[in-house]
């Protein structure tokens, strides 16, 4: 390139280089391309990642799709009618999974399901407001303790006492006895898990919602459940279609998921249904025009890709109901067989053996050390996990491995023979 007109070598607009700023001149295209790799090739390959619950690969004619709609706005709804049309036929199909009727279904795509956690936290929390007509203070909000830190977050923001039940000999789960001791007249919702981070188990919505309704018998007091579906959301209604958990438990009034996780989306994508429109309070909405129409918004953030979301509704015209099913069911067998691989090794004991989540959780015997397996493994390509459970189970350590929808019988062995090489070398 060219030297700096005279006239510019001062200026600041041109010194920033000097200042460990952007750099003064740019590259061609093929050079900046091979930059940016020799900073990323020393990574971990994402398939090998076993502690996220995202989507880490996707078929070619997915990944065409996402490239070619990456850069359309999802919010821009005049300019692009046809991905809104989609995003709505997204919502029925899901509402219907979710058994809520087609035709009521109301929800909202999000960047994941901590923004519907926000979303949902916040309709909750405006609903209590409206029943209570401002007279009572300080809400709360009642959870498990191995809820996601997005409640948590919901609450430090929006002002709201985070209720957390203690984690138990049994694990982190919310329990009816904790739900009756927790509610109250300032309670605006019990945020239910189905499918914890922690341990991969799901809580049992239906007979916390039915703790509910003797409370309400008792005291008057009348608690709406929220069910935070992220991992679960997307496996429950295809392996386990006899539990109760959705919008057939009349107290449940909203529900989220990642379309990002077992909805098999890369990362981006969260969604949250109401039971109908009078769950989404109306204020939550803010009405535009200067995108062409006239339609309220209801969703934290705004502009966004709506590739996702077409990878969404491609993954439902792709697999079906039936695919979905075969995928999942792949998943949860090849995590209980790595669950009874490593109960057999006599050294780790099964906290989660993937019967509900696709997910092992195994804590150590006699004085192995979690961090030192992870290592290990870590030095074989694979990344896992090692964490405390929450109070009052902070003492135990545990171990996670996430079975995704790419990790391959072979993978699962491989992964399997590195635990018991290390196990025999560590006596």
């Amino acid at each position: 390139m060219s030297a700096l007109p005279k006239a510019h070598e001062d200026s600041s607009v041109f010194s920033a280089h000097l200042r460990g700023g952007i750099p003064l001149f740019g590259r061609d295209a093929d050079t900046a391309l091979e930059v940016v790799m020799d900073r990323l090739r020393a990574g971990r390959r994402p398939e090998r990642n076993l502690a996220t619950f995202l989507t880490t690969s996707i078929e070619p004619e997915a990944q065409r799709l996402y490239r070619t709609y990456l850069n359309h706005n999802l919010v821009d709804r005049e300019q692009y009618p046809e991905i809104d049309a989609m995003l709505g036929e997204c919502v029925r199909m899901i509402g219907a999974l979710w058994h809520v009727d087609g035709h009521r279904a109301v929800g909202s795509a999000t960047t994941g399901s901590s923004e519907s956690a926000l979303l949902a936290g916040a309709a909750l929390l405006r609903s209590w407001e409206e029943r209570t007509g401002g007279e009572l203070s300080r809400p709360n909000l009642v959870m498990g303790a191995g809820a996601h830190a997005c409640w948590r977050k919901f609450c430090r923001h929006w002002g709201v006492e985070a209720r957390t039940a203690p984690a138990t000999g049994d694990g982190p789960a919310l329990d009816t006895a904790s739900v009756a001791q927790l509610c109250d007249e300032r309670t605006i919702g019990v945020v239910t898990i189905l499918g914890s981070t922690l341990d991969g188990r799901y809580e049992p919505v239906e007979d916390i919602a039915e703790e509910l309704d003797r409370l309400e018998q008792r005291s008057g007091i009348d608690v709406p459940v929220h069910v935070d579906a992220a991992a679960g959301g997307f496996i429950a209604p295809f392996l386990d279609p006899e539990l109760r958990w959705d919008f057939r438990v009349p107290r449940v009034v909203s529900i989220n998921a990642s379309g990002h996780k077992s909805g098999m989306v890369p990362p981006g994508l969260g969604w949250l249904l109401w039971r109908d429109r009078s769950r989404r309070h109306p204020g939550l909405g803010i009405r535009i025009n200067y995108l062409g129409g006239d339609d309220a918004h209801y969703e934290l953030t705004f502009s966004r890709s709506a590739a996702p979301v077409v990878l969404q509704y491609y993954n439902f015209v792709r697999f079906g109901f039936a695919g979905f099913h075969a995928v999942h069911a792949r998943c949860r067998a090849l995590a209980r067989k790595l669950a009874t691989r490593l109960r057999e090794t006599g050294r780790l004991r099964v906290l989660g053996d993937g019967s509900e989540l696709p997910v092992v959780v195994v804590t150590a015997h006699d004085g192995l050390e979690l961090r030192d397996l992870a290592k290990h493994l870590a030095e074989r390509g694979w990344s896992v996990p090692v964490y405390t459970l929450p109070p009052q189970l902070d003492d135990v350590e545990v171990m996670r491995v996430v079975v995704r929808n790419d990790l391959t019988a072979a993978a699962v062995d491989d992964f399997a023979t590195a635990v018991e090489e290390f196990l025999r070398n560590d006596i």
